[in-house]
């Protein structure tokens, strides 16, 4: 151990045992903490990550079977499964070694130690733990990987111009490494194309992370993006990889990103600018290697314009952009999409649905789905719940809001503020007094739209 590497806590109520492993062993490692109460592990093991924790076998209360050192020994692995032990005893023999190795311990040394020998074993556990923590780390993308896997993917669906459009851009685009911004409303489709971009691009044997922007709080923002470190905060009992991290070598899709705070813009600009991340409580930086895709049902040019969206981040974040009609602008994909969601939920129900009438195709094709591809899915599956024939009518389907053609808004004024403010409580009754599904509807950010209800008393 030329170069000091590994920080270890040594547990032993012999001062004498302690003093000799110190000055042993500071000469090779990084750092060595001692304590002659093992009482003091939990709190030293919240406060500090050990790569090596040696472990005295017999404490005063019990100077001879080992048992208040096995049971030690738990208490550790309870806090850190990962956790790299080795015992340290007077009274060690072949059973005992045995024993320890099949309780969870590493390895086993007697005193009186040889040097030579206790910092070769101190220098190979200082090993293991890293390679542990290194697999943890490819346990954990892998179990990234297998959620996306495991996924009842559902491919895109539609024939219409719009939608091969969009199919043709993916194609071109999910062969590059080039940053993606997927514009659309909600219900759309925007995870699916990430996961289309994802699974036929050269990273496609790497993880593919999803982070859901909008259901991450200020506070917790850096934690969950960037990481922390052990005792950066009071709940910080242990290091924690960001998303970045996990996602590197692979693609990040960060969903919702115009829900962003401007501070929030400004620490995500600087992690994909400087392709590094540093964990909350460090000062170390760490390179990432991500392919990034953003996706937002904001309008974020608007955005841009009304500067509550950084437009230097929208330049990293949007190299291409795809945009996602919404299904009242391609009606001819209904039957279609209604045919392939009809087959999905037979599957799933083990049902015998072998159609849906014209009738109820002409009843999907009026309405205005303000859900879009979502809205249709959960249509069809209720609809095929609840029916009792091999044929789905009409009347199978309880649609939530009026037809498009009845939708249409009386003019009775020329004034502008007017007719502005009549479509804003039209949109707002329609949504049930949503804001964020209004301002959708609208095509204005939430901000815009408090401002004109402000403006119109509303």
């Amino acid at each position: 151990m030329e170069n000091k590497t590994g920080k270890i806590l040594a547990v032993d109520d012999n001062e004498d045992i302690l003093f000799a492993l110190k000055l042993l062993l500071k000469q090779h490692v990084e750092l060595i903490k001692t304590t002659d109460s093992p009482e003091d592990i939990p709190g030293l093991m919240r406060n500090e990550d050990f790569d090596v924790i040696l472990l005295d076998m017999n404490f005063t209360k019990d100077a001879i079977s080992g048992q208040e050192g096995f049971d030690w020994l738990q208490r550790i692995l309870e806090i850190d499964p990962e956790a790299v032990v080795v015992f340290i005893t007077a009274y060690g023999d072949a059973e005992k070694a045995v024993k320890a190795i099949k309780a969870g311990a590493t390895d086993f040394i007697l005193k009186p130690w040889q040097n030579e020998k206790l910092i070769a074993t101190v220098s190979a556990s200082v090993q293991l733990k890293r390679s542990r923590t290194e697999a943890s780390g490819l346990r954990m993308k892998q179990k990234e990987i297998s959620k996306v896997l495991d996924q009842p993917f559902q491919d895109f669906v539609g024939a219409s111009p719009e939608m091969q459009a969009v199919f043709n851009t993916i194609k071109k685009v999910a062969k590059t490494d080039a940053n993606v911004l997927i514009l659309g409303e909600n219900g759309t489709g925007k995870e699916l194309v990430a996961r289309a971009l994802y699974r036929n691009s050269p990273r496609k044997d790497e993880v593919f992370i999803s982070v859901d922007l909008g259901s991450i709080s200020e506070t917790l923002f850096e934690s969950e993006l960037f990481g922390h470190v052990k005792g950066a905060f009071t709940d910080a009992i242990k290091d924690k990889a960001g998303r970045f991290e996990i996602a590197s070598g692979g693609t990040l899709f960060l969903d919702e990103i115009g829900n962003l705070t401007l501070p929030m813009q400004a620490k995500l600009l600087t992690v994909i600018e400087k392709k590094e991340v540093i964990k909350v409580g460090s000062t170390k930086s760490i390179p990432i290697d991500i392919r990034l895709i953003c996706a937002t049902n904001n309008n974020i040019h608007q955005m841009v314009a009304e500067e509550t969206f950084r437009q230097d981040l929208l330049y990293r974040i949007n190299t291409v952009e795809i945009h996602l009609p919404p299904l009242r602008e391609r009606t001819g994909d209904i039957p279609i999409l209604a045919d392939h969601f009809l087959k999905i939920y037979n599957k799933k129900y083990k049902k015998n649905v072998s159609r849906i009438s014209n009738e109820a195709i002409n009843k999907l094709n009026r309405y205005h789905w303000p859900g879009n591809v979502r809205e249709l899915q959960h249509a069809i599956e209720r609809a095929l719940i609840m029916s009792d024939s091999g044929k789905l009518e009409a009347e199978d389907f309880v649609l939530s809001s009026p037809a498009r053609k009845s939708d249409e808004l009386e003019i009775q004024t020329y004034n502008l503020d007017e007719i502005e403010k009549n479509v804003i409580m039209k949109v707002m009754k329609q949504n049930q007094g949503n804001i964020s599904q209004a301002a959708s509807e609208l095509g204005l950010t939430r901000t815009s739209l408090y401002r004109r209800m402000e403006k119109y008393g509303l």
